[in-house]
């Protein structure tokens, strides 16, 4: 691949298969950072107050809301389905399109391997991706590095 050109310019297909291994816990990753309107939306959906949800669901760190996980996998995941999964957070809705996904060698080596849904479903395009990951960057405040 001729460098500056990203692995997905041609897109990339994917369709959420709902078997849960992206809720688990993969050595570095183990955390979903939820906007207000992730909270808001999780808060109503276990029919509580966002500020009950927001004390007992979540933790800030830096400034920023993390869902609280009392041991390694998401507190939402019950037999490998999503409890929330209408009203998942943002950072959830737009898995694998996560900046630290998209390296070649990242998605090669790690999402492909262990996602059932990459490479099936609707075609993404190039375009649609860089808009996730530039909403991604805008919601998180994630520094994302250059993809290969």
């Amino acid at each position: 691949m001729s460098k500056g050109k990203k692995f997905y310019q041609e897109g990339l297909r994917f369709e959420c298969q709902g078997d849960g291994r992206c809720c688990i816990t993969r050595g570095r990753y183990g955390y979903v950072y939820l906007s207000f309107n992730d909270r808001r939306r999780l808060a109503e959906h276990l029919s509580i107050s966002l500020t009950e949800f927001t004390v007992n669901y979540t933790k800030k760190i830096d400034g920023l809301y993390e869902l609280k996980y009392n041991n390694k996998d998401c507190p939402f995941l019950r037999n490998n389905k999503c409890d929330v999964y209408s009203s998942r957070p943002w950072q959830c809705r737009t898995w694998p399109f996560w900046p630290e996904n998209m390296n070649g060698d990242v998605w090669a080596q790690e999402v492909a391997l262990s996602c059932p849904g990459v490479g099936r479903g609707r075609l993404f395009s190039a375009g649609e991706i860089e808009d996730i990951l530039k909403k991604k960057r805008d919601v998180s405040g994630v520094i994302v590095r250059k993809s290969s």
